[in-house]
Parts: C-alpha cells; structure tokens; sequence
C-alpha cells in the first residue's frame, strides 16, 4: 500500500518510485576519499605508501596480483552495503541499475582499452537457479546501458563456475584462496582471445575471487584484465565483515 517504507532505514516513502529507498538514505552513498593503492584499490591510510607511479599497499609490493588494476566505487559499509543486500539476498531487482551507474562513475577518467569485452563474475549453476537470476550480471546489463561504445561488449556465459564454493565469509586469505582455487572456465576462449577484458562484481574483499578469475581468463587468452566493482571492503569495516557464515547464509 502507498506510501510504501524505506527498505534500508524503514521511514515512510512520500513519493513512487521504483527503488524503495528513500533520498536521505541515498544521500549517505559516497565514493571513495582519501588514498587507495593503484593496483588493487585498498584503502590506505598513510601517505609513506607513495611510490613513483603512485600508491601502493604492502601487500602488492610484496607481490602484484594477475590483474591490472581493480576500482570500485565506494567503501562496502553504510548505505552502499544495504543497496547491495537489497538486490543480492531480498531480489529487489531496481537496484541493479543505480549500481549500475555507479560502476561507470567509478570507472569515468579510467584509460580502458577501446576494444574491451566486460565479463561478470558468474553463480554456481544450482546458486543461480535457487537465487533466480545472478546479481552481477545485473549490474552489468545496467553498466552496459551507460556505455555506449561499440568496442565495448558485455559477455556473460563464457566466464563459468564449476564447482561450488564456501561462503568466504569469516575466512582468512590464505582460506579463500583455497576455496576459489578452479572454481572457474572460460568455455568460450575465442570471444575473449586477444582483448581485454573488463571483470565486473559487486564486491571485493581480499580480492581473491577476482585474481583467480583473472589466472583463468589469462590463461584462456585474454589480453590484460581490469577489475571493477560497486564495493570494496576495507580494513575500517573488516572487523564488521569477520561475522559467523551462518549469519550471512540466513539472509539469503
């Protein structure tokens, strides 16, 4: 019934509108400020990390992942974070195109290749049909109408998950890496052989995930790999993030 309340902090809509959410709540989302690491975009919280190409955080000193560079949008908590739930576990599908837009806002003055093909991080086949559509690939079907490139082409069943994995929640590092470890194919190597290749997720952690689907793509052909997401956690919300598996499985 009208007027509807706000999914995230619960206050009473005054207007329709697809999203239900209100404008306050929606005011709070907000990119990222303050200096993150040029490789894989933690967030960093001293400027003795500045090298001469830019910042860069230990851990990709010590050794750079696979891909080129990863960018997200803003910091997995707060608002951001509810928007992302509010399509990943409840299926309220409007939100994929705001997060849509702010992956291309995330990605606006990036250098990218003019002949890029962008690949969302895929389901498990059995998680896919029990959720009933996967999440990324909506975003990404937001994100390609913000972009109307012709060298730019969105490909959404030649990246595969093959095997079933853990939730990496509450897992360390060295944990989800063994988790992802051939998780994923490529089973359609020609459409990315020779190009680059734009990985597109909702979000990034250790990024992880997203090293092991780059070594894949690598491995299938591509060219150079780029990761984008509409978040990325950060050491601030960490504490937040190490919560029991169960609780996150009871939100699906």
């Amino acid at each position: 019934m009208f007027p509807s309340d706000c999914r995230i902090c619960q206050s009473s809509l005054t207007g329709i509108s697809v999203l239900p959410v209100c404008d306050k709540c929606l005011e709070q989302v907000a990119p990222f400020s303050g200096i993150v690491c040029r490789i894989c975009g933690e967030k960093l919280v001293s400027r003795f990390v500045e090298t001469e190409e830019g910042p860069l955080c230990g851990m990709c000193r010590r050794a750079a992942p696979p891909f080129q560079r990863a960018i997200a949008y803003g910091a997995y908590d707060g608002t951001l974070r509810d928007l992302i739930h509010l399509l990943k576990y409840q299926r309220v599908q409007p939100v994929a195109p705001m997060l849509g837009r702010l992956l291309n806002e995330a990605l606006a003055g990036i250098q990218l290749a003019e002949e890029i093909t962008v690949v969302p991080v895929p389901l498990f086949k059995r998680k896919k049909r029990e959720r009933g559509f996967n999440q990324v690939e909506e975003i990404a079907r937001a994100f390609m109408r913000w972009n109307a490139s012709p060298g730019m082409r969105l490909e959404t069943s030649c990246l595969v998950r093959v095997r079933e994995t853990a939730s990496q929640t509450g897992l360390t590092r060295h944990q989800r890496r063994a988790n992802v470890r051939g998780a994923f194919a490529v089973v359609k190597p020609e459409r990315i052989e020779g190009r680059s290749v734009l990985l597109l997720d909702d979000v990034m952690t250790t990024g992880t995930t997203a090293a092991e689907c780059t070594r894949v793509l690598l491995r299938a052909g591509a060219r150079q790999v780029f990761v984008a997401t509409v978040a990325r956690a950060t050491r601030e919300v960490e504490i937040h993030l190490q919560q029991p598996a169960w609780a996150e499985a009871a939100r699906a």
